[in-house]
């Protein structure tokens, strides 16, 4: 299909053009003035970033935000800092990635049967986007659930986009309280009837791996399981 009349690749380029957040479009701009010495030489993104993978995909992968050196740099998400070094590693033994690192957005990795977006397109100082920041960015995730319409199972990576999708849920009647629904690794949420399934994952964060927190064999673990969730629900 011609991206210029495919609505998600129109949602991706208004996602891009976005500025409903002025704290954090200041920040991926001072980011990318500044630089770090290891990528001095790279031009860096520094806009929003769009969301990326198989629009037929039946697993949605919901992560944070970009980090500030790594999609606020490469422009494609999970790419080019620790995090993505462990996620995509995974996501490539899964069957889900074409390869086992990401790079850059022109490496020429694609994503098998699933698509990667954000709560928050923006990176936000100390990984934290405020709770306005987050309702600015809710919309476009809205308008991905409601395009995606062959998802299946949604892994949650992280307590903040587990508590945003849950409430995209309950305010759209899914649900009728987020309550009974409780955060934990690799933990299976059968939300409503009809509804994907929900995965909920500790965040592959840079603390979190090197901490011991989450291995990447826990994080294997996770995608395993949504593939089989995603297979049995055809």
């Amino acid at each position: 299909m011609n991206s210029s009349s495919d609505p998600l690749a129109i949602l991706q380029q208004e996602v891009i053009a976005c500025e409903r957040c002025p704290r954090l479009r200041s920040y991926g701009a001072e980011i990318a003035r500044v630089k770090r010495r290891a990528y001095r030489d790279w031009d860096y993104w520094a806009k929003p970033v769009p969301s990326f993978g198989d629009p037929e995909a039946r697993v949605l992968i919901l992560g944070l935000a970009p980090g500030a050196h790594g999609s606020n740099r490469t422009g494609r998400p999970f790419t080019g800092d620790a995090s993505g070094t462990v996620l995509y590693r995974v996501l490539h033994r899964s069957g889900f990635a074409s390869q086992f690192e990401s790079r850059s957005r022109d490496d020429g990795l694609r994503l098998i049967d699933a698509y990667i977006t954000a709560v928050a397109r923006c990176a936000p100082p100390g990984n934290k986007p405020t709770p306005e920041e987050l309702r600015n960015c809710r919309g476009y995730l809205e308008r991905e659930l409601d395009l995606l319409s062959n998802v299946r199972v949604v892994v949650a990576l992280g307590r903040i986009a587990f508590d945003v999708y849950l409430s995209i849920l309950r305010d759209r009647g899914v649900i009728g309280s987020r309550k009974p629904f409780v955060f934990g690794h690799n933990r299976v949420h059968l939300v409503a009837p009809g509804a994907p399934v929900l995965v909920s994952s500790y965040h592959p964060s840079q603390q979190n791996t090197s901490t011991g927190k989450l291995t990447e064999k826990m994080l294997l673990d996770v995608f395993r399981r949504a593939k089989k969730l995603a297979v049995a629900a055809r």
